[in-house]
């Protein structure tokens, strides 16, 4: 069996395209020890992927030139040298973007397709869920009654924030780019109102919907929409760096908030977050939204792409707000 994989060619300098990676055919590799062979079938396409091709200190390792493009995957196993991994079994990891990976079981996690679809495992019940459910709970920490704002709100991460908001008794207000976005937050998702930064001024509808203020705001986007929101927080208001897709492909220095003094007048506090440092709270977090889905509290949507050739150009539709839902590469055709 050959191995076709993305391998990192080299660092872009704005948007990347597919020359900075090497589309490649290897053989696979002998598992060794503890380790499983494992055919992967989603890949995991997310925002952060951007940062990760950058040199320089971050949260996490760059990806090395000439290394697997990193991602997360979901995928079965094939091969076992851990009696605790059996062929069949379906595992969560981080494995890359490729068709085979022989890897360690220790970063692995075994997961159940009769509670849910394999690619939810990538989303709601992935790395984005896992992302909101903390950064919203851990530091937003919102209150029954409060407004909460979100930003990107259509897609992987926002999508959940703010109906784990709704559950939680928040009146809610997403940010989105088209109307076909705003009218999904609002109608299928149950979000109190949508703002269509494409098509409408911000700050204005931000003073329409959220006329008492926004008590916490999750940012997905960064830029002027950052902005803007911070003309309209309230006292003690809380907002949840989680990303700034707006800043990730400049060639010009990232643009920081100029209204930040909007934080020393509310007493308000600003932080980011980074879902890994939750880790070990994984499986209970995944439980209980496992949960909101079968109540029909929580609904999810993902937005497939069939073709591992294909990855560049379906990474880059994060970029262009062309996804809707959590975005996901699935490697072959049935």
């Amino acid at each position: 069996m050959k191995n076709k994989q993305f391998l990192l060619k080299s660092r872009p300098i704005g948007a990347p395209n597919r020359d900075n990676w090497d589309f490649v055919e290897t053989e696979i590799p002998e598992l060794k020890d503890e380790q499983v062979l494992i055919k992967i079938i989603y890949v995991s396409l997310d925002p952060a992927m951007r940062g990760w091709m950058n040199e320089g200190k971050s949260y996490i390792e760059p990806v090395q030139i000439g290394a697997v493009m990193r991602a997360s995957t979901v995928g079965q196993v094939v091969a076992s040298k851990d009696s605790k991994f059996a062929i069949g079994d379906y595992v969560y990891g981080h494995c890359g973007v490729q068709q085979y990976a022989a890897v360690s079981t220790a970063g692995l996690h075994k997961i159940d397709p009769t509670i849910a679809p394999l690619e939810r495992y990538l989303g709601v019940l992935g790395m984005p869920g896992m992302t909101a459910y903390f950064g919203l709970h851990e530091t937003g920490l919102p209150k029954a009654g409060e407004t909460v704002v979100v930003s990107g709100a259509a897609g992987a991460v926002g999508t959940v924030v703010g109906q784990i908001a709704k559950i939680k008794g928040c009146k809610v207000v997403g940010i989105a780019g088209g109307a076909d976005k705003c009218r999904y937050v609002v109608d299928e998702l149950g979000f109190d109102g949508a703002i269509d930064y494409k098509n409408e001024n911000v700050k204005n509808a931000l003073k329409r919907l959220c006329p008492k203020g926004v008590d916490v705001f999750f940012d997905n986007v960064g830029g002027d929409i950052l902005d803007d929101v911070l003309t309209q927080i309230r006292m003690k208001a809380r907002i949840v760096i989680c990303g700034a897709i707006s800043q990730y492909n400049n060639t010009t220095p990232v643009k920081g908030p100029s209204n930040y003094l909007s934080l020393l007048v509310n007493r308000a506090r600003m932080e980011g977050i980074v879902v890994f440092d939750n880790i070990a709270n994984y499986a209970a977090a995944a439980t209980e939204m496992a949960g909101w889905i079968a109540q029909g509290k929580l609904k999810a949507k993902e937005h497939v792409v069939t073709g591992i050739e294909h990855f560049p150009e379906t990474l880059l539709m994060l970029f262009k707000g062309e996804n809707t839902g959590k975005l996901v590469l699935k490697v072959e055709a049935e």
